[in-house]
């Protein structure tokens, strides 16, 4: 299985600054989740949660039980234990399958080589998120961790195999209807940015244009909200970086570079965000 404990690489870091134990979580949150816009794992969320899940929910579990395991599985996000994180949401099933998606979705974006083990997480991580849905249809973010696992398994493919499956279509609806249920989800903006970015960038603006719905223009909307939402978020620099160089190559090189450095100088919130600076950092080496 691609989630075998020796298989999972240790972050690779300094994780002190990362450590949220006790009430430190909830008064970090909002800084945390300002991309994702995922709400507090209070007992009150944790209710409302099992009961949106219906038979889905975790048998014999309560909402203060939930509430405790959701709090640790995200402290074990933030600070770099994505292997605990992705243990720990798994086993909550669909109620857990945000911080799950999310931690072997960053693990294997940051710390796996090889690429079929990569291929095969992102594939683990999209079924989780389509059960998810199926559970949690009104979570914005059971939506959303659709597309980033399915955007990320289709970056990892030729652009005719994602073409030909239909790919493309099916991250923009999600998308779509993550951005339906939250406008102000900054992550998404940025995954529909590129979305539109990298088809015109594959496929050129003509076709993209007439066959996905695929435009600059919105593009460059899509980024300067998520930038708008979180300037201080490594990701939507470094993803107006790729912007910049899939719609224009060369001619935004030092543009595309500057939006490198800036991801690069800010100052991460956690184990994540260490990972989206130092890949900027790396760029423009």
């Amino acid at each position: 299985m691609a989630t075998k404990k020796s298989s999972w690489a240790k972050f690779p870091h300094d994780a002190k600054t990362f450590d949220y134990a006790g009430d430190k979580l909830k008064k970090s949150w909002p800084a945390l989740h300002a991309g994702d816009g995922e709400p507090y794992p209070d007992e009150k969320r944790a209710a409302a949660l099992i009961k949106a899940a219906g038979k889905s929910a975790p048998k014999g579990i309560d909402a203060a039980s939930l509430a405790d395991s959701l709090q640790e599985a995200w402290r074990a996000f933030h600070r770099g234990d994505f292997q605990q994180a992705f243990e720990d949401g798994e086993a909550l099933g669909a109620v857990g399958a945000s911080v799950a998606i999310k931690a072997i979705g960053i693990h294997a974006t940051y710390l796996v080589e090889d690429e079929d083990e990569q291929l095969s997480r992102f594939d683990r991580a999209v079924r989780m998120a389509e059960a998810a849905i199926a559970a949690l249809p009104g979570e914005a973010n059971s939506h959303y961790r659709h597309a980033f696992a399915l955007g990320r398994f289709s970056q990892r493919i030729s652009i005719v195999k994602a073409l030909k499956q239909g790919l493309a279509g099916k991250v923009r609806e999600s998308l779509d209807k993550t951005l339906k249920l939250d406008d102000k989800h900054a992550e998404a903006h940025t995954a529909l940015a590129i979305y539109h970015a990298e088809v015109i960038g594959k496929i050129g603006a003509l076709i993209g244009g007439m066959t996905y719905g695929a435009k600059a223009s919105e593009a460059e909307k899509h980024i300067q909200t998520a930038l708008k939402l979180t300037p201080d978020s490594p990701i939507a620099h470094v993803e107006r970086a790729n912007l910049l160089l899939l719609l224009h190559g060369d001619k935004q090189e030092d543009a595309a570079a500057a939006a490198y450095e800036k991801a690069s100088k800010l100052k991460p919130k956690d184990a994540m965000e260490k990972l989206d600076s130092e890949f900027a950092r790396e760029q423009i080496e």
